[in-house]
Order: C-alpha cells, then structure tokens, then sequence
C-alpha cells in the first residue's frame, strides 16, 4: 500500500477516534449512554442503519438524543462527504435523508457509522464506570 495511502487511513481513523473521544468524555454523566453505545452495533448490523436511526429518533431519552447528535456532528463535520448532508441540521433531519438515498451510500454511511460507533464504544467503555461500580 503506497505511504499516502496508509498516512490517509491514519489520519482518517485519528479524526475519528478524536472526535469520538470528545463524545464520550461529554456524556460522561448520561444515563444509558455507554450501554446503549455498547448496543449500537449490534442493532445496526440486526435492523439495518434506517431502522436503527428511526428507533433511536423514537425513543426520547436523552442518552439517544445524545448518541444521534454524536453521530450527526461526526458525519458533518467528516471531511469524505459520505453522504450530502445539504441544508441537513440535526439527527432528525438525517434520519429522514436516510430513507432517501441509494443503496451505495446506504451501504457507505453504515460502514462510516460503524467505525465511528466502534471509536466510541471504546472510549465510553473506558471513560464511563458503570454504575454498579459506584459505592
């Protein structure tokens, strides 16, 4: 693999995991957060992107509130563009546009989603004591 290559990937994979840290350092005190980061995944590669975005939107708590913000923020800010996010300003927005897009970036946004999800999982592991730790 050519050195501008591998530098690229590096750089990708340390923006996220940047950004992902900040997430979770944020949300430190967010009941549910850290679980339900730990769940994400899973309900994603189960139901699907669409579906796993519709039910976070549904629920109103606000560890979901904050993880869908998370990820909104990340995917706007990400420099690859993976979707156009357009006059798109918040995850509701972006649960809708979801709905509409081809498969080729269905596929592309779940893909970033996870990598980002997986950044985040690990540092809402380590930053976050679970409560059943607590005295």
């Amino acid at each position: 693999m050519p050195e501008t290559t591998i530098r690229t990937i590096n750089g990708i994979e340390q923006g996220r995991a940047n950004f992902a840290y900040e997430c979770a350092e944020n949300c430190k005190n967010v009941k549910n957060y850290k679980s339900y980061v730990k769940k994400l995944p899973m309900l994603i590669k189960t139901n699907g992107i669409g579906a796993t975005f519709a039910f976070m939107f549904g629920k109103k708590e606000e560890a979901y509130k904050k993880i869908g913000d998370n990820i909104f923020n990340w995917l706007k800010q990400d420099k690859k563009k993976i979707i156009d996010l357009g006059n798109i300003t918040n995850f509701e927005q972006l649960v809708k546009k979801v709905v509409e897009i081809n498969s080729t970036e269905y596929k592309a946004l779940t893909n970033e989603v996870m990598a980002f999800l997986n950044w985040l999982r690990r540092f809402a592991d380590g930053l976050i004591e679970d409560k059943k730790d607590k005295n």
